[in-house]
């Protein structure tokens, strides 16, 4: 069960939230995001001694400053619902695709000569070595370049 799967089957849904700095917020999920920012709508918050209370009509918690969330167990019974129907699911689609899966599959005919490390064909046709057969060394001698050819100067 992966967590923001929990906080969006939350939604509408009563939370405690307590923060690294102490304070808890008790309100309703409204909403979240992927960084676990979230919404609360009629809060109450608690101050970290436990003297002071605040109510709230809405507010917003960064999700870096949470350390932890307390969620009703019926909560945690729909995401565990819901993982077991998606698991039923992928099963018979499984099922229903059937059949031997290299059957199935687009199978391309083996090309000739293998490729090396680089990407480079060696084989039949392929010139063996880093390049092409019309590849020929620099005057250096590090590195291919292609065949001089007539070049011609635009204008």
């Amino acid at each position: 069960m992966l967590p923001l799967s929990l906080l969006k089957t939350a939604q509408s849904h009563p939370m405690l939230v307590e923060l690294k700095n102490g304070e808890t917020y008790n309100g309703h999920l409204v909403s979240c995001d992927s960084w676990m920012n979230i919404n609360l709508r009629d809060v109450i918050c608690t101050s970290k001694d436990g003297d002071r209370f605040w109510r709230m009509p809405e507010c917003y918690i960064r999700g870096s400053t949470i350390k932890y969330l307390r969620i009703p167990d019926e909560v945690i019974d729909m995401v565990k619902e819901d993982a077991q129907a998606k698991s039923r699911n992928r099963a018979e689609m499984n099922k229903n695709r059937g059949g031997n899966s290299s059957q199935n599959q687009n199978q391309r005919a083996p090309r000739s000569g293998n490729r090396n490390g680089f990407g480079v064909r060696n084989g039949p046709g392929g010139g063996g070595g880093l390049g092409n057969g019309n590849m020929r060394p620099g005057p250096s001698g590090q590195g291919n370049r292609p065949p001089a050819q007539g070049n011609k100067l635009r204008k």
